[in-house]
């Protein structure tokens, strides 16, 4: 069976979903392929979670651009779309005299880039806002915010949705020809589909995508880097994300620490290229570093704190020799690719820019179209209720309305079976383990899934109607069971 639309996305992370998003302002039949199982499976699941001031971009590039713009703006996104965040400053720490000349070196950059509030600080300052926090004198950047990258990408989602963009998980891209027409015959491990645009937004493939367009100028370099997560019984202890002076010959922002929105500390990331664009492993040396350096800034990084570890990976377009940040790449090459907008080499702050990058796709594509506005769009998202921020009387009246509320799946994050149960059949459900884990949060807490993992994979065989043998955790492959325990 062939699919046919006028526009097909290829990407289901952040940036794919907001260009989904902002495509369903206008009459255009949408898809968005993904290779994985589920959205928001690679990059914009596995990062620091912040919401950038844009101070680090070089003035005048693309990541300057579209970062402070996507700070600016980001109040009314997550008010349509109902993402949870909060604005809590960050303190980017030094201590020694260079140090501080980097710092004002990145005040003035900040102020190139039209940035408000920016200060240099000393200690006093410092014990204010964090007051465990070591450090001599640290850039205050006001606007910085924490965010939930998961609530970001799927809210995206569901509101393309609501629009009528449609999703196809499981449908790596496998060969992409165009015809006389113009139109683009592209190739799936799970079916055909016909297109008048393509919109690249394949992340760690990009390059791939890109040569398949017949744009071969581009060579991605997966850089890995590895966090650690710290017990909610130090959220009190760091209230904003608070950064070391950045090394930028390292391609990174150096070994940061980062409260999240629910009272859990990250640690890292670290920076190291790697050859296999899949590896997510972490690694005892890289650990041991980021306790080292991690505690220079943050004396309380001890082995019982430590309740898991992960890695994301950077589609980064500057190699190791080179170091540093190559800009982003958003273009239409009309003498090769007409009706195709490459996005090649988002890394961070991608997150951060998601929404404007996704505004510049409509101005690219507007240079060859008549774009027609949607009178139907509906920008506004809502995310089911939640059980463990409610008050006492509220949570009664939730139970009341909806007696699985009352049943806690997991006990760590208190998370009901009525919120599992929404994570599996809302919109986009969730048909993996991690595709519930990061909707609900469920398996985020102190024992990993210890508890509830078990009842996630009933519940998701049962509402799903996936035999046992073929339930994942996560990609293609990650099966949970292999076989019987003992014979019937």
């Amino acid at each position: 069976m062939t699919h046919t639309y006028d526009v097909l996305i290829i990407g289901a992370g952040v940036i794919g979903c907001s260009v989904a998003r902002e495509l369903s302002r206008y009459r255009l039949s949408v898809c968005v392929v993904e290779k994985g199982p589920d959205i928001c499976m690679e990059t914009s699941n596995r990062n620091s979670a912040v919401l950038h001031a844009g101070y680090n971009n070089t003035p005048g590039s693309a990541m300057a651009r579209f970062c402070v713009e996507g700070n600016r703006t980001f109040d009314q996104v997550a008010e349509e779309l109902d993402i949870p965040y909060r604005r809590t400053g960050k303190l980017v720490v030094g201590f020694t005299d260079d140090d501080l000349e980097a710092l004002k070196r990145l005040k003035e950059q900040g102020t190139k880039n039209g940035i408000r509030g920016m200060e240099i600080v000393g200690k006093d300052f410092i014990q204010q806002k964090a007051p465990l926090i070591k450090g001599n004198f640290a850039l205050w950047s006001p606007t910085t915010a924490i965010l939930s990258p998961f609530q970001f990408t799927f809210g995206m989602a569901e509101n393309a949705a609501e629009n009528g963009v449609e999703f196809f998980c499981g449908s790596e891209v496998t060969g992409i020809a165009s015809g006389p027409d113009e139109n683009y015959t592209v190739y799936t491990r799970n079916g055909v589909f016909r297109s008048r645009w393509i919109i690249n937004c394949a992340g760690l493939g990009s390059d791939r995508i890109s040569a398949m367009l017949g744009i071969e100028d581009y060579t991605l370099h997966p850089c890995r880097g590895e966090y650690f997560v710290l017990d909610k019984k130090l959220r009190d202890f760091l209230p904003l994300p608070v950064y070391p002076v950045p090394n930028y010959r390292t391609g990174g922002l150096g070994i940061h620490l980062t409260p999240t929105l629910d009272g859990n500390i990250l640690v890292g990331p670290s920076t190291e290229y790697i050859s296999d664009r899949g590896d997510y492993s972490t690694t005892r040396s890289i650990m041991d570093m980021l306790i080292r350096d991690g505690s220079r800034i943050f004396p309380y990084l001890k082995q019982e704190y430590f309740i898991r570890s992960f890695a994301g990976i950077r589609p980064k377009l500057s190699s190791k020799e080179e170091g540093g940040y190559h800009d982003f790449i958003i273009e239409r090459r009309a003498d090769i690719a007409p009706h195709a907008i490459n996005l090649v080499g988002i890394e961070s702050p991608g997150l951060t820019s998601a929404v404007p990058i996704a505004r510049e796709v409509i101005r690219l594509m507007a240079e060859a179209e008549d774009l027609q506005t949607n009178p139907d769009f509906k920008p506004i998202r809502r995310r089911f209720p939640t059980f463990q921020d409610k008050s006492p009387g509220e949570q009664a009246r939730l139970i009341r309305k909806n007696p699985d509320y009352g049943e806690i799946v997991c006990r760590c994050e208190t998370i009901t079976k009525a919120e599992v149960l929404q994570a599996i059949n809302g919109p986009l459900g969730a048909t993996t383990v991690t595709g519930v884990k990061y909707r609900c949060r469920a398996m985020m807490g102190r024992c990993q899934g210890g508890y509830c993992q078990t009842r996630i994979t009933e519940l998701l065989m049962k509402e799903k109607g996936i035999p046992p043998e073929a339930l994942t955790y996560e990609r293609q492959g990650s099966y949970i069971f292999t076989g019987e325990v003992r014979s019937s």
